[in-house]
């Protein structure tokens, strides 16, 4: 009969902390198997060490390489798959002699272990069985005294290989996050930290419950003393409240796109900034697409109050807070950047910064799920007329429609205004053919979503609202009905010569 194999995790170091199961693993198995560098000293071996015995039959996996290059003809990775396929066959020998085999792994066996290797080559062979270990991540947290991660927040693991502006992304994103693999990453690993506006809360983990145990604030670590067995980590921000800042500091604002609908159209970086912020001001339906988080003020209102609520959102920062104004769709268009920047030039906030970050536009996400209808030149145009008389609105209907733009209509109806709809409709007939394609799109990412393509011609007011975006086609706009039988409407790039 086959022997058996175990995946044994032994924590992140200390003996102490290694399972009374992993100890029973050890004692009874008859080969021990462990990974090292080349210079033969093993980690795993290390912390499992006052439980292996003389007569134990111990198989070093020693890595051909680990940091430096090689000549193998397939590079690093060709040469690693050769060690992993010659390694499994090593042991794959004692399993088929009727032996046990324990396979000895820092922290847990299937979080970033060496074990995992040859458990993928194995394990559909030989009856295998995996002992979990404490992991570094839960070690880390338990040295510095703070939690990782509390109620609905989110908890994100990264490689610190990976590339700079990946991980810049995912920290601003994230509520809270621990970084492995730093050593030589570390630098970059600061960087997008710093990048992510994280660098103050980030903290420092090194060989935690090992000796030469280090903590310490992240952004006071030097590089080239940092190893590979040390983590950046981003605790919790549960109980953080806001932060605290000098007496006469000015806090920020930051004037934030959430997109058509809800998180899934969120940037990473709009993410991050919600998250950050002491206070959230906006319109309470765009409020409610937030999360809520402990300690953080949301201040909702009416949506026809867009300058009350820019002053109000800049009074907050004068006092030190740091403030995101939520806006749907994308913030500069027809949307709360304008309302807050013009606020802002008043001379008594001359001082308070103001950032606009971008969110997908109602057009854009109506579009999308069309198929391709603003493929070539448009114009974006409301038919709102609180703002600007509806004179101005037909003349630019009429001027955009004999250029022959694919046009994007916002805010084309609502219970106080219902006949704009049609009087444009007149107005593009004037330049258009009847069937020219218009994408009806309502609520689009919502639980409402319905897109439709219609004729101009039989373009029906009555189902248009200010939740609704109308798209128009130009004289080149095509609609194909696929294999599937769904219609879809495509601009073609390329426009015929005069």
């Amino acid at each position: 009969m086959s022997g058996k194999l175990y995946g044994v995790g032994l924590g992140p170091g200390d003996p102490s902390l290694m399972t009374v199961r992993a100890v029973e693993v050890i004692a009874g198995a008859d080969v021990i198997a462990y990974h090292s560098a080349r210079h033969g000293r093993s980690i795993a071996r290390s912390i499992a060490a006052k439980h292996i015995r003389a007569e134990h039959v111990e198989e070093p996996l020693v890595y051909p390489v680990t940091t430096e290059t090689t000549d193998h003809p397939g590079g690093y990775q060709g040469a690693m798959d050769d060690f992993y396929a010659e390694a499994s066959a090593r042991l794959a020998a004692h399993l088929d002699a009727g032996r046990t085999v324990a396979v000895l792994a820092e922290g847990d066996p299937l979080f970033y272990g060496s074990y995992m290797h040859m458990h993928k080559r194995l394990a559909d062979r030989y009856d295998t069985e995996v002992i979990p270990g404490v992991t570094s991540v839960s070690a880390a947290a338990a040295r510095l005294g703070t939690p990782l991660a509390e109620g609905e927040e989110v908890l994100t693991i990264l490689p610190g290989t990976l590339p700079e502006e990946e991980l810049t992304a995912r920290l601003a994103a994230t509520d809270a996050a621990v970084v492995m693999k730093l050593g030589r990453t570390f630098p970059k690993v600061r960087r997008a930290m710093e990048r992510a506006g994280r660098l103050e809360e980030a903290r420092y983990v090194e060989r935690a419950t090992m000796a030469g145990e280090r903590l310490a604030g992240l952004a006071a670590v030097e590089a080239d003393s940092v190893p590979y067995f040390s983590v950046a980590v981003l605790p919790s921000r549960a109980d953080a409240g806001p932060a605290v800042r000098e007496p006469d500091s000015v806090g920020e604002v930051v004037v934030v796109g959430t997109g058509p609908a809800g998180p899934l159209w969120l940037t990473p970086e709009s993410r991050g900034a919600l998250a950050a912020a002491d206070d959230l001001v906006g319109y309470t339906t765009y409020l409610d697409r937030v999360p809520v988080r402990a300690g953080q003020l949301r201040h909702g209102s009416d949506n026809r109050v867009e300058a009350e609520r820019a002053e109000f959102a800049l009074r907050l920062a004068l006092r030190g807070r740091r403030v995101a104004v939520v806006s749907g769709g994308d913030p500069g268009v027809f949307a709360m950047a304008t309302a807050v920047l013009e606020a802002a030039s008043a001379r008594e906030y001359a001082d308070v910064p103001v950032r606009v970050l971008p969110g997908v536009t109602a057009a854009n996400a109506a579009a999308a799920r069309a198929g391709a209808p603003l493929g070539h030149d448009y114009a974006t145009v409301s038919l709102s007329d609180r703002l600007k008389p509806w004179e101005v609105i037909a003349e630019r209907l009429r001027a955009a429609a004999g250029a022959d733009l694919v046009l994007a209509l916002y805010n084309p109806g609502s219970r106080s205004r219902t006949w704009q709809v049609g009087k444009a409709r007149e107005l593009l007939l004037e330049h258009r053919a009847p069937d020219t394609p218009v994408v009806v799109a309502r609520d689009v990412g919502g639980a409402g979503e319905r897109v439709r393509i219609v004729r101009l011609a039989d373009l029906d007011p009555a189902e248009v609202d200010m939740r609704t975006v109308l798209l128009v086609g130009s004289s080149q706009t095509r609609v194909v009905r696929r294999g599937d039988g769904e219609e879809v409407v495509w601009t073609p790039r390329r426009y015929p010569k005069a």
